[in-house]
């Protein structure tokens, strides 16, 4: 197993590390993807799973879930799309919302902080893929455009 740390941030990475990388995320959707579809497909989200559905970079949560289920960098990003379950469902997921009519993202996630969530993923995400086509349409319809600058930034510092 992990070896027992009294720093919290240890713990983190040692369970991140006891786990493949991204087996976290395929084990945290096991249960909860039929229920995600769900909400996604009624335009608003009920309940909780944005940590691995529509993950950010580590850099960026502030709660212990969020650290857990972040991104540590683009490279791992670009391993999460690569990964046929998870890039499927990522999509899938992006898809639903593009489909979605006279929503926000505010609405659809019930604000802040899970509509930054969303930005900051979908963000990450159209800069890691190479056919980044359904984030980029999503950082369209939901955020004018625009990318998410706290991304940007730990993006341009790597």
């Amino acid at each position: 197993m992990f070896q027992v740390s009294h720093n919290i941030q240890q713990i983190i990475i040692d369970i991140k590390n006891e786990l493949h990388t991204l087996d976290r995320f395929v084990v945290a959707q096991e249960n909860k993807y039929k229920q995600v579809i769900r909400e996604l497909k009624a335009g608003h989200k009920t309940s909780h799973w944005i940590w691995y559905i529509f993950p950010q970079l580590e850099q960026l949560g502030k709660t212990q879930k969020a650290k857990f289920y972040g991104i540590q960098n683009i490279e791992e990003a670009r391993e999460y799309l690569q990964h046929p379950l998870l890039n499927q469902r990522l999509r899938e997921c992006v898809q639903i919302l593009n489909g979605l009519e006279n929503k926000t993202a505010e609405f659809i996630f019930n604000g802040y902080p899970d509509d930054v969530k969303f930005h900051a993923c979908m963000t990450l995400f159209s800069k890691a893929a190479e056919d980044n086509e359904v984030f980029v349409q999503a950082l369209q319809k939901y955020f004018g455009g625009k990318e998410d600058k706290a991304t940007l930034a730990l993006l341009e510092a790597e």
